[in-house]
Formats: structure tokens, C-alpha cells, sequence
């Protein structure tokens, strides 16, 4: 970190960076952290850095039990525990560095990758084998037939695979990252573990998928929040788009078939179940979902909404066909706002995907229009400092920001305009991690820093791996851009 020229420096700030200063010496095994002589290279230094930290601040005992909070300047951890979506948090992060450790090898320089990838490694097992404490089983019956699934809860169980699921207890949403981090688990490991959970956990979500008709005749689309619930909304659909494309990528070329299940467009009642290619399958999904998003959820100022509700039936409800009980169709109304980074970031991924994949230039349009439209309405320039943008970052926000970032990121290659948006991401985390990072953290408001009530710092986890991933993951966009 560089001191600043000026001759005044607030206390605060003189302690933060004696504190910075002092944590960057050798690493854990002894060796010296290669000298940070770009911005690829620091910011990988800073993603390990701020990981290596949140895995010792907020996970406690080998069940590794995540606190949701954790205060640096009182090193006090909350009783409450964090949901499966804010444990997933931290897998993403570590498989972010994986990755870019794995780049930053193959562009020349192994000297990270062979000092840290296994032992990186390592912890993502660690938090894939205690992933099982959010497990449960119950017994669902969907638009096609009735099974008994073993998912994740939102809430973390007493004992591995004890957790309550049914109903509300879990969410097709916190599913879905699961599937996209096991998923970049297995590209970065290549262990097999990760890719046959992800693809369980897939057909569980494509279970949800209404697949019944409308008086018009089309199928009605959409997977609603979770199978306690009858509104469908933007995070229940949006992030399952580019998993679905990896899937597909993985079985392209390849004979492996999977079981489609749906309704006979001819009477609109009938169950059937034909063999499919699991490649032809996946698009299939990744396509239609995105079909509906765009369809139900897009607004006229080009970003999207939160969801659709004013559905009809109010609660899950089932019917009879030939005597064999099935989940109910439901016909939503109204869609409903707030427009939020987490829905139009997950499409702008899912439009990169799909365009690399298929070579339709009308995902790139999509793409191009929603990454413009995005930044205009989330990005407000000069708020809290100049020449940076500020990014709402009230409830969860922070994170929701990480996930539009990806967006830009993932959609840079189709659309090279997106670097000016990504850029803003890096001068705030920079900015903060220069003035304010403290006892191995960020603070949640990036520009603006910690509450000087010291005892009002309580941090969310899930956003301090969300900034780790993002360096991580702007690290890896530097050495490939």
C-alpha cells in the first residue's frame, strides 16, 4: 500500500495501514508473495488475502459453521448462523482463486499455482463436505410425477443431511448457485464429486419448471421461487442459464441421454417421458428459461424486474390427471419490482453463454442493451466520491453487486464496452482496500469506510467473500482481456 503524500493523516487511517502493512509479509508456507507489479497479479493477492482471512474469521469448528457476522474491531463473531446462500459464498470465492491461480499458471506463471492451488483445494473440500449439514429429504410431487430429493435447506442442520426442506425450508435459487460453483468446481478439479451433485441438483430445479399450457396453448415457463411457493421470480430462473450452458458444453459431442419429462402439447394433460441427449437437453433449458425471463421480466428502461406474482393459484395446490396427483399450473400477473443488480447480471451472463454457444447474435444485441441499460441505472457517478461510482448497497445488495459485475465480465468478450464498466468495480474495491481494509477486511460501504462506533462493525460474510471473488475474478479478466 502507498503512503499518501499528504501531510496530514487521520489516525484511523495511520493505524489501518500500519495493520495492512504488517499483514503483508511471507505467505503461510514460508515463500514470498510475488512482487505486486500489476493489477492481475494484486488483485489475486488481495482476493487470497482477504479469503484466507474470512475463512478464519467467520468459520469456527471441522463441522465448519459459518457466523453470518463477524466484527474486526471487537474480533466477535454472531451466534447467528449463515443460510446455505451465505455459505455458498465462501465456495465461490475459493473456486474464483482456483481459477485464477490455474490462469495465471498457464499464462507463464506457476509460481502461485504451486505454491497455494492445493492447498486451495483443500478448504473447497472442506466446505463441500460440510455442505452436508444443509441437507435434507423430503418427498415433492411437480408438474410430472412425485420424488423424493435430497437437497439443500436454507437453514443449516444439526447433523449432516438433517435439515428441514420441505416446503419453504428450501429454494430452487440457493440450488442454483450451488450448481454454478460445484460446476466451476469440477472445470477447475476435474473431481467427478462436483459435476454428479451438480447435475442432481439440476434435475431437482428443472422438476420445478411449469410445464403446463395456457388457455392459448403455450406452455406457461417459469420455476417459482421454491415448491412452497407459487410467485416466480427473477433469481429462481435467471442464474440457472449459464450452468446450463456449461452443462451442455461438457456433454457436446457426447452420447450421454437424460430423461425429459413434460406435458403432451396435444390435449395438455398427459405426462410423457422421451430419452434426450443430455447436451440437446440442457440448451433446451438454458434457451426456454431465458426465453421467459426476457419475456415476463424485462422492463422498459432495458433492465430487468424481480418477479412475477398475482398468481392464480395463491399456494401450491395439486390436481388430478387419470387418477395420479400433479403440481398445478400457475398463471402470474403482475410483475413486480424492485430492479435489482442480482437479476439483470444473471442474464447478462446467461446472454454471453448462450451467444458464445449457439453464435446467435441476438443474445449479443440482448447483452450489449442490457449491460448500457444496467450501468445507467445502477451506476450513480460521484456520490460519495469522485470520478467512483456508487452502487445501492442497502439489504444484500453488496452481494447482488458482485453477481452484475460477473455480468460485465463474463459478457466482455462479446461486447469489449463492458471494460469501462468493470473498471468501476475495481476502483472501489481498490479504494477501500487503500484506505480502509482493516484486520484483514473491508468494510460493507466501499466509499465510505466503518462505522466509527467501533461496536457497529459487524460485517457480512457473504460480502466480504463476494469482494474476494470479485478481485479474483478481475484478476483472471486482466491476464485474459
Amino acid at each position: 500500500m502507498k503512503l499518501k503524500k499528504s501531510i496530514i493523516i487521520a489516525v484511523g487511517s495511520l493505524l489501518c495501514f500500519f495493520i495492512c502493512a504488517c499483514d503483508k509479509g511471507n505467505n503461510d508456507d514460508g515463500t514470498t508473495p510475488p512482487e505486486d507489479t500489476d493489477l492481475a497479479t494484486r488483485s489475486l493477492t488481495r482476493a487470497m488475502e482477504i479469503t484466507d482471512n474470512a475463512l478464519e474469521a467467520y468459520f469456527t469448528g471441522s463441522g465448519m459453521t459459518m457466523a453470518r457476522y463477524y466484527n474486526p474491531y471487537t474480533g466477535q463473531r454472531s451466534n447467528e448462523i449463515g443460510s446455505i446462500w451465505m455459505y455458498t459464498s465462501a465456495i465461490e470465492a475459493v473456486t474464483a482463486i482456483l481459477h485464477t491461480l490455474e490462469t495465471e499458471k498457464e499464462k507463464g506463471d506457476a509460481t502461485r499455482y504451486n505454491a497455494h492451488f492445493n492447498r486451495y483445494e483443500q478448504e473447497l473440500m472442506k466446505l463441500y463436505d460440510a455442505a452436508d449439514f444443509y441437507l435434507g429429504t423430503f418427498t415433492l410431487t411437480s408438474y410430472t410425477g412425485t420424488n423424493e430429493w435430497t437437497v439443500y435447506g436454507v437453514n443449516r442442520g444439526n447433523s449432516k443431511g438433517g435439515a428441514r426442506v420441505e416446503g419453504i425450508e428450501n429454494v430452487y435459487d440457493d440450488q442454483m448457485w450451488l450448481i454454478r460453483e460445484f460446476l466451476e468446481a469440477y472445470k477447475v478439479t476435474g473431481n467427478q464429486l462436483f459435476l454428479e451433485k451438480a447435475e442432481y441438483l439440476t434435475e431437482y430445479v428443472l422438476d420445478g419448471w411449469d410445464c403446463t399450457f395456457d388457455t392459448n396453448g403455450n406452455e406457461v415457463g417459469g420455476i417459482a421461487w421454491g415448491p412452497g411457493y407459487v410467485t416466480k421470480h427473477a433469481c429462481s430462473n435467471g442464474p440457472m442459464i449459464s450452468p446450463l450452458v456449461w452443462l451442455h458444453e461438457l456433454y457436446k459431442g457426447k452420447n450421454d441421454e437424460i430423461t425429459h419429462r413434460y406435458i403432451d402439447a396435444a390435449d395438455r394433460r398427459t405426462r410423457k417421458a422421451i430419452q434426450m441427449k443430455k447436451s440437446d437437453y440442457y440448451l433446451l433449458f438454458a434457451e426456454k428459461i431465458y426465453d421467459w425471463q426476457k419475456r415476463s421480466l424485462l422492463r422498459g428502461d432495458g433492465v430487468y424486474d424481480d418477479m412475477m406474482g398475482g398468481c392464480t393459484p395463491g399456494s401450491p395446490q395439486l390436481e388430478q390427471i387419470d387418477g395420479v396427483n400433479y403440481r398445478r399450473g400457475v398463471t402470474c400477473r403482475d410483475r413486480v419490482g424492485p430492479a435489482i443488480t442480482y437479476n439483470s447480471g444473471t442474464m447478462l451472463s446467461g446472454a454471453a453463454d448462450l451467444h458464445r454457444v449457439t453464435g446467435d447474435d441476438k443474445y449479443r444485441a440482448d447483452g450489449a442493451a442490457l449491460a448500457n441499460a444496467s450501468f445507467s441505472y445502477f451506476a450513480k457517478k460521484g456520490v460519495n466520491v469522485a470520478d467512483h461510482y456508487t452502487f445501492d448497497i442497502s439489504g444484500f445488495r453488496n452481494w447482488f453487486n458482485g453477481v452484475l459485475m460477473r455480468g460485465y465480465v463474463d459478457f466482455y468478450p462479446s461486447y469489449k464496452e463492458t471494460n469501462e464498466y468493470i473498471d468501476a468495480f475495481q476502483k472501489n474495491l481498490d479504494y477501500a482496500y487503500e484506505r480502509f481494509f482493516y484486520n484483514g477486511l473491508l468494510p460493507t460501504n466501499l466509499l465510505v469506510g466503518w462505522n466509527r462506533d467501533r461496536g457497529k462493525n459487524d460485517t457480512e460474510g457473504m460480502f466480504t467473500f463476494a469482494f474476494a471473488a470479485e478481485y479474483a475474478v478481475l484478476s483472471r479478466y486482466e491476464l485474459t482481456k
